[in-house]
C-alpha cells in the first residue's frame, strides 16, 4: 500500500527513514540492464527493501523474488508474488507455515546444506501430502553455510530428498566479495561463484538429478561480474538503494545511495567539534559492515549527505555524534533544529528499525508518498 502525502521533510517527525525514488528507479534500471547483458534471469532479494512498491518497480515485468523471512514471504505473496525463493535454513518448526503459504498457491523455494535438514523437510513433507521444493546451498569461499561442490556431503543432501521433497537447484552467496576493495577483485569472487555453483550442478546432473536453477550472487559480485555462463539467476538486493559501504567498494557512488536517515540537529559542542542528532544506534544501527573506521574514508556509521567529509563517528541509543573528517566543522550550517540526511553504512540493518519510507523525488523537499515495509519473522 502507498499513501499519497503532500508533507515537507521539514514536517516530519525525527528521525525518519528517506527513500530517494529518482536514484531508486536509476539503480534499478542499471541492475536490469546490466543482467540482461549477462544473459541470466533477476531475482531480486527483497531483504534490504521488504517493499511492495519497491518490488513493483524493480521488477515491472513480474517474476521470481529472494526473501530472507517467512513473514516477507506472506507479505510479498499477498501482493502478487508467487515465486518465492526463502533463502535461509528453514527450521522444521517453520515448516507447516511454509506448507500453508504453498497450499495458497506459493511457489515457495527452501534452503538446506545438511543432511538432517533435508531429511526432516522430506519427512514433513511427506506426512503433510506435499513435496518442498530444495535448493541446496554452496560455499564458494565465504565460509558462512553451504557444502564443497565437490564433497560426498553434496549428494548425501541429495539422496534424502525423496517422497516429501524434491531438488529445484543450487545457489551460492559469495558473502566474501564484501571484502573486495577494487573491480578486479570482485570479478574474481564473482567467477568464484559461478564456478563453485555450476560445479555442483554439474555434479548433480551427472549423478541424475534434476538441477533447473543454479542461483548466485551479492551485488558486489554481480556487478563486477564479466561471465556468467552456466548461471540461470542472480540474487542482489542492495543495489536498490546502495549505501557508503558500496560506495567504498565501487559497487554505486555516493549519488547513487537512495535511502538516508533524516535527523534533527538537538547540540552544537564547538569545544569538542561535535553535533548531537536524534539519530542513535537503533536508527542507524551498529553494523559498520566491512568499515574499518580508516583515516582515508572514514565513514563512521553513516556520512551526512550534502556536506562533505562530515561523518557519525559514535552512536548511542538515541543520539548520533557528528564530527568533520579533515577539517573544521562549520557550525553556522547546521544550527540546533536544522536537519541532516545521513546516509548509512550498511542500508539493510538501518532500514529495519522502520515500518515505512517517505518517499522524495530528487532534490525536492516534498514527501510524495509513504510506502510500507513489512519487518519481523
Amino acid at each position: 500500500m502507498s499513501t499519497t502525502l503532500r508533507n515537507s521533510l521539514d514536517e516530519l517527525e525525527t528521525p525518519a527513514l528517506i527513500l530517494d525514488r529518482r536514484r531508486l528507479d536509476a539503480n534499478l534500471l542499471r541492475m536490469r540492464e546490466h543482467v540482461a547483458r549477462l544473459g541470466v534471469s533477476l531475482r531480486p532479494h527483497m531483504k534490504t527493501a521488504k517493499s511492495a512498491e519497491v518490488a513493483r518497480r524493480a521488477l515491472p515485468q513480474g517474476g521470481g523474488i529472494t526473501v530472507s523471512t517467512l513473514r516477507e514471504a506472506e507479505y510479498f505473496f499477498g501482493h502478487g508474488y508467487h515465486d518465492l525463493f526463502y533463502a535461509v535454513g528453514a527450521s522444521p518448526q517453520k515448516l507447516d507455515r511454509a506448507a500453508a503459504l504453498m497450499r495458497r498457491g506459493a511457489r515457495l523455494l527452501l534452503a538446506l546444506d545438511q543432511p538432517e535438514a533435508a531429511r526432516a523437510i522430506a519427512e514433513r513433507g511427506s506426512a503433510l501430502g506435499l513435496a518442498f521444493e530444495v535448493m541446496i546451498e554452496i560455499d564458494c569461499g565465504d565460509g558462512r553455510c553451504g557444502l564443497d561442490a565437490q564433497s560426498s556431503a553434496l549428494l548425501e543432501v541429495a539422496a534424502e530428498l525423496r517422497d516429501g521433497a524434491t531438488l529445484a537447484g543450487v545457489f551460492t552467496h559469495g558473502g566474501h566479495s564484501y571484502t573486495g576493495r577494487s573491480p578486479d577483485e570482485l570479478a574474481a569472487v564473482a567467477e568464484q561463484e559461478r564456478r563453485a555453483v555450476t560445479a555442483a550442478a554439474s555434479r548433480l546432473r551427472s549423478t541424475g538429478y534434476d538441477c533447473a536453477i543454479v542461483s548466485m550472487g551479492s551485488t558486489p559480485s554481480v556487478t563486477h561480474a564479466r561471465d556468467l555462463s552456466g548461471v540461470t539467476e542472480v540474487r542482489a538486493g542492495i543495489y536498490m538503494f546502495g549505501d557508503a559501504f558500496q560506495a567504498g567498494v565501487g559497487s554505486c557512488s555516493a549519488g547513487d545511495i537512495a535511502v538516508s536517515v533524516l535527523a534533527t540537529v538537538i547540540g552544537q559542542y564547538p569545544q569538542r567539534g561535535e553535533l548531537i542528532v536524534d539519530a542513535g544506534a537503533l536508527a542507524l544501527s551498529k553494523d559498520i559492515s566491512t568499515n574499518r573506521f580508516d583515516d582515508e574514508r572514514n565513514v563512521g556509521y553513516g556520512l551526512v549527505s550534502g556536506d562533505e567529509g562530515l561523518y557519525v563517528a559514535r552512536v548511542s541509543q538515541e543520539h548520533g555524534v557528528i564530527r568533520r573528517r579533515g577539517g573544521e566543522l562549520d557550525f553556522s550550517r547546521h544550527p540546533v533544529g536544522s536537519r541532516l540526511r545521513i546516509q548509512p553504512n550498511h542500508a539493510c540493518i538501518t532500514a529495519a528499525a522502520y515500518d515505512r519510507y517517505h518517499v522524495v523525488d530528487g532534490d525536492s523537499p516534498a514527501v510524495e508518498a509513504e510506502w510500507d515495509r513489512v519487518n519481523g519473522w
